[in-house]
């Protein structure tokens, strides 16, 4: 070999070797680093520390300034590079990872019992392990196998998933039962006209079914043999001096008859009996039957007039027989007619009809409402809406907490440190944003509320992966 070649095969390799160095030392190129750094002839070879703690990125494998925060592939199908702690710039301990543990403990001196797939699949090693994505299987250490369905979240998991919680406190359940309803006559307002002895009508009012009557409006005049010689004694008995009195002599008598007071003061007054007696509407209210005529002959006892009085009435509500026992007497509701929009009718249950109705499945409430203005009528369609639920504070959560599977209700508990245990619980009264809590959890505990189906579903899968046995494990 002449001189110049020698020299150009020694500037050649000093270049490169050069490159190599400082690709080395930048962490780019591991590959070309160790090749270039081989010891002269005579050095001591010292062994490169081997990485330790956990993975903090992924970097390219050509040392391109390409980065990934989980495992990667490039173009042509190479892995990207896993940097671990103590090969980056850190102020903190270096933790130990599954890969430098030993099967048998961990850093904190736990017993490591094995390992399980990161991704949840059932596959699971004696001794540390990657998967096929090079993620690190996770070591299962002795003690968490007794509560198999805890769940454990990192945090930085917590927030992506969206995992939220609350707390268990005692308060009281309300829930509205909206129901239909229909507006009906007070019974107890309700008045029948009628004679107690046979009379003559006379003089019938000019008021048919439906008219509105006030009380004191004349409705009929009558005449009876037996008033008649009853106001006769009356008024005979007052121009001999007699007191006049209502519950005395004959006035008593006329009253008995089914006289009106007004027609006795008239009486007491003129010392005389009319030759006709006038009948006076006892209450206002609406005429819902009219059987009276003039020149009729009234027996004891017929129905001449029928008037109910409208300043109150009755809402009937069918309440689903599953509702039923939430419902208590007294409680409010609400009332709102459809042909009378913006208006609301408050009330309150006075009655609930110890039956149910057989057709329907349903039982009947009774709510009493103020109508001084006349808008309700009867038969009127209306909604109903009913606070029902006791009083009494109970234990509750949010309605969003329980995951109600049909055969169990669960929730879960947050045990701090990203721990999660689930609870089978009794459910009470379910209200519009709470469920009464009788059994599995108490106040002041905070439960999850939100991305709980996540973690049933993890919860599930370490149940089942825990069940292995020790003989089940695969290497």
């Amino acid at each position: 070999m002449t001189t110049s070649r020698f020299l150009l095969f020694v500037s050649s390799l000093a270049i490169a070797g050069g490159g190599g160095y400082a690709a080395g030392t930048r962490g780019l190129a591991p590959e070309l680093s160790a090749y270039f750094s081989e010891p002269a002839l005579g050095e001591t070879v010292v062994p490169r520390p081997v990485p330790t703690g956990e993975v903090i990125y992924y970097q390219h494998p050509d040392g391109l300034p390409e980065y990934s925060a989980k495992p990667k592939k490039t173009s042509d199908g190479r892995p990207f590079r896993a940097v671990r702690q103590s090969e980056d710039v850190s102020f903190e301990p270096v933790k130990a990872t599954a890969e430098h543990s030993s099967a048998a403990g961990s850093a904190d001196g736990r017993k490591i019992l094995y390992y399980r797939n990161p991704m949840g699949l059932p596959d699971t090693s004696k001794v540390p392990k990657k998967d096929s994505m090079g993620m690190d299987y996770i070591p299962v250490y002795e003690g968490e196998e007794a509560n198999s369905s805890v769940v454990k979240v990192s945090l930085g998991k917590l927030q992506r998933t969206g995992v939220k919680t609350a707390m268990a406190e005692r308060t009281v359940i309300a829930r509205a039962v909206r129901v239909p309803g229909t507006i009906a006559i007070d019974e107890r307002l309700i008045r029948i006209v009628s004679m107690r002895t046979d009379s003559f009508v006379e003089d019938v009012a000019n008021v048919t079914t439906g008219d509105v009557v006030r009380k004191g409006d004349d409705l009929f005049h009558f005449y009876s043999k037996d008033v008649a010689k009853a106001g006769a004694e009356y008024a005979t008995e007052l121009r001999g001096g007699g007191k006049p009195g209502l519950d005395v002599g004959g006035a008593l008598q006329l009253r008995n008859l089914g006289v009106q007071e007004e027609a006795i003061s008239s009486i007491a007054k003129n010392r005389a009996v009319p030759r006709s007696i006038p009948y006076l509407s006892p209450s206002d209210g609406v005429v819902l039957e009219r059987n009276a005529t003039t020149g009729m002959m009234a027996e004891a006892g017929d129905v001449l007039f029928r008037i109910a009085d409208m300043s109150k009435v009755w809402v009937i509500a069918d309440v689903p027989e599953f509702e039923a026992t939430t419902i208590r007497q007294g409680a409010h509701a609400t009332v709102k007619v459809r042909n009378l929009p913006g208006k609301t009718f408050d009330g309150t249950i006075n009655l609930i009809y110890p039956e149910l109705q057989s057709q329907t499945r349903t039982a009947r409430v009774r709510i009493e409402l103020s109508n001084a203005d006349g808008l309700l009528l009867a038969n009127m369609y209306a909604e109903v809406e009913i606070a029902s639920g006791d009083a009494t504070p109970v234990v509750a959560v949010p309605n969003s907490a329980v995951i109600d599977t049909g055969d169990r209700q669960v929730v879960f508990v947050d045990k701090g440190e990203g721990r999660f245990e689930p609870r089978d619980v009794a459910l009470g009264v379910r209200g519009d944003d709470r469920t009464e809590i009788r059994k599995g959890v108490e106040a002041g505990e905070k439960i999850v509320v939100s991305a709980n189906f996540l973690l049933d579903a993890e919860s599930n899968l370490n149940a089942a992966l825990n069940a292995l046995t020790a003989g089940e494990v695969q290497p």
